[in-house]
């Protein structure tokens, strides 16, 4: 079974930035970051498929965020930029074994019950 342990995670002032990484134990599909805040449904934040070329993000980090991966690592990247207080949240990377990211014309995000394998969560926290 794919494993996956995210690091990277910590504490930074507003308009600071942090780099996420989650390494798989073995080759994966579609994979994403999402993120819950306490008291919130966990939110997907972006998805990249398999060989990075299509990427997806939530328009609450689009132009802030960007998603990336390591095929030969099997390393899946979130670089944050220009964090603010709202992006304060427990962090998961989640993966698809089988079938790629899902892509129509309304797609607004990945969702949770589309992935089948997560780690266990890093926590960032920005304050002002």
């Amino acid at each position: 079974q794919v494993q996956l342990q995210e690091s990277g995670g910590g504490s930074v002032q507003s308009v600071g930035s942090l780099k996420l990484s989650c390494a798989a134990s073995a080759d994966t599909r579609c994979m994403a970051w999402f993120r819950q805040a306490p008291g919130k449904e966990r939110e997907g934040v972006a998805d990249i498929s398999a060989v990075g070329t299509s990427t997806y993000y939530s328009a609450s980090v689009r132009g802030r965020f960007t998603i990336s991966r390591d095929k030969v690592k099997n390393t899946l990247y979130l670089q944050m930029n220009s964090l603010e207080p709202e992006d304060t949240a427990t962090y998961y990377c989640a993966a698809r074994i089988n079938s790629g990211c899902v892509r129509y014309s309304d797609y607004n995000g990945p969702r949770m019950n589309e992935f089948s394998v997560w780690g266990q969560g890093t926590q960032v926290t920005v304050s002002s």
